[in-house]
């Protein structure tokens, strides 16, 4: 083990500010119940609270395993601080964001760090830190519930040490309790693995999976397999939610598989009619045959009617071979009509006869073909409406909607987003090689809070930018997801350096509390009106007269307010 060093290394300085820039990063949502620091969401928590969750995991699991589950958790929570550190203070030197790093856990109430030696070069991956953590939250509640302790026991902070700075230079940093006490403080040593010689391997163990812990997850996941297994209302694997609404859709629609009876899917843009058509496809007993899908609104309407109908040789200019259309090619299968009120007058008149007689004439051709194919159509147009105006054939709408399906608009499945999300980040980084470590808590809030006008197509365009722009690794942040202002943002009051909440919002609710902050401070009213003064000159670089504009009073009355304080 290296020995304490008398002075810290250049590029440390542990004497300056950064604790202000730290606190602003922490607001308060008041009208929505919430704290934020960066992007993540936080709670205020008794310490008492905290005492009770180890106290009971000391009871339940031993102590062993409950110090590996707290020191496993806070582990997780370091590497996501330091996320926050590298996404907040980019291109800052190694020394000052190892600093920050520790005014963090001041900001965040766990403990005061007070390096005596501190040795970083994330670039060589190079660590070695040995500090004093003073007032530590843990040892207090520690001490509180079980009367004092002997052996480490700020097993949190160890955890998040540990993962915050392995994060920080890219390979396992263990940091190791090897004095411990509530009043004189911890002393900690923190190095990489390898350069503890085996001294840390008792230290190792909680930072290793508990088979214990492995096997209940084991057991949970047969658990799933089996209630899916007795579930009757169990999604097709194309199919992601666990919304009510969408889970009905897909019961009604499900009832119909093993019929021939046409489908009509409705719904916005992008809520997945085509995922559902093929979905029931797939139920149905022509499961084996083709699943055919087009798009009636992205053909021009000269061709639309030889695609679906086929078009034989001479038929028009162009036309220099013979060539099945859709409904040929879907014949024992599916067809899949997407957007089908965008079909012309003539091809609603060929299309009907083919839903009544089963047959279809290709363009250009003498010869009645029979075909067997069940049509799925889908529209995000209200088609009653549209054979009010004349623009749509009501036989043909009565032949279609035999059997309607309404599938719900992604902001009416709220609880389908995380599971899409997921699915989408999976997905889409598998197909491009790219790897991140999921959301952050301001990201999921801003999925949450979107309207998603665009539905199911719009979430899934919005995770595909967002991998682009997200660091190897990393979270996905909400400025990644969402282009300009993320969705979801509430008016926030950030800390200030002193602890005290910066206000926002209109001036009479501003000036309100901040009367009521000042008199429950006991600030005197001459200290308030001297900072307003400095504020003031200060702003105004000086000029006398722009400063009493700012402040509403005259140049000469604020000279003599000015001369005044100065006597």
């Amino acid at each position: 083990m290296k020995p304490a060093k008398p002075a810290m290394p250049l590029g440390w300085a542990p004497g300056s500010s950064g604790i202000e820039d730290l606190a602003a990063s922490v607001h308060f949502a008041f009208d929505e119940a919430q704290i934020w620091l960066g992007e993540e969401r936080m709670l205020l928590m008794h310490s008492s609270a905290l005492g009770s969750l180890r106290r009971q995991l000391i009871e339940t699991l031993g102590w062993e395993r409950a110090r590996g589950v707290l020191t496993r958790m806070a582990f997780a929570s370091g590497q996501r601080d330091a996320e926050m550190m590298l996404r907040r203070y980019p291109g800052v030197p190694d020394c000052e964001l190892l600093r920050l790093g520790m005014l963090l856990r001041s900001v965040e109430g766990i403990m005061k760090v007070e390096p005596t030696a501190v040795e970083i070069d994330i670039g060589r991956r190079h660590y070695f830190t040995d500090c004093r953590w003073n007032h530590s939250i843990e040892a207090h509640v520690h001490d509180r519930d079980f009367g004092g302790h002997e052996g480490p026991v700020c097993w949190v902070e160890s955890g998040h040490s540990s993962g915050f700075v392995s994060r920080l230079i890219g390979r396992f940093v263990l940091h190791k309790e090897v004095e411990c006490g509530s009043t004189t403080g911890c002393r900690v040593i923190g190095m990489p693995l390898e350069d503890w010689n085996g001294d840390a391997d008792d230290e190792l163990r909680y930072y290793q999976p508990d088979s214990v812990v492995e096997e209940i997850v084991a057991l949970r996941s047969q658990v799933t397999v089996l209630q899916r297994a007795v579930d009757p209302q169990v999604l097709p694997h194309e199919l992601i939610g666990r919304s009510p609404a969408f889970r009905a859709a897909w019961a009604l629609a499900e009832r119909a598989a093993g019929t021939p009876t046409t489908v009509l899917l409705l719904g916005e843009t992008g809520v997945g009619k085509e995922m559902f058509a093929r979905a029931l496809h797939h139920a149905s007993p022509r499961a084996a045959q083709a699943f055919v899908a087009l798009n009636c609104a992205a053909l021009p309407t000269d061709l639309l009617e030889s695609e679906l109908f086929g078009v034989e040789k001479g038929a028009f200019t162009g036309a220099h071979q013979s060539r099945a259309g859709r409904f040929e090619r879907a014949d024992g299968g599916t067809l899949f009509l997407d957007e089908v009120g965008e079909l012309s007058t003539g091809a609603q008149t060929r299309l009907l006869r083919v839903l009544q007689e089963g047959e279809i004439d290709r363009l250009g051709g003498s010869t009645t073909r029979k075909v067997d194919v069940r049509v799925i159509a889908a529209t995000n147009v209200d088609l009653a409406a549209a054979v009010a105006r004349g623009s749509f054939r009501k036989d043909l709408y009565y032949r279609l909607a035999v059997y309607p399906v309404q599938i719900p608009p992604l902001r009416e499945r709220r609880e389908d987003i995380a599971l899409l999300t997921e699915r989408f980040i999976a997905r889409i980084g598998a197909r491009d090689g790219r790897r991140v470590g999921g959301l952050t808590d301001k990201a999921r809030h801003a999925l949450l809070a979107h309207d998603w006008p665009g539905n199911v197509r719009e979430l899934q365009n919005a995770v595909e930018r967002a991998l682009i722009l997200t660091e190897e690794g990393a979270r996905i942040d909400a400025d990644a997801l969402f282009v300009g202002v993320p969705p979801g943002r509430c008016a926030e009051a950030p800390v200030d350096g002193r602890g005290h909440i910066a206000l926002e919002g209109s001036p009479a609710v501003t000036l309100g509390r901040f009367v009521d902050q000042a008199i429950d401070q006991g600030i005197a009213l001459d200290v308030l009106e001297t900072a307003l003064l400095d504020a003031a000159v200060a702003r105004a670089k000086g000029n006398l007269s722009a400063a009493a504009r700012l402040l509403g009073l005259s140049r000469s009355q604020l000279a003599y307010r000015l001369k005044k304080r100065d006597q």
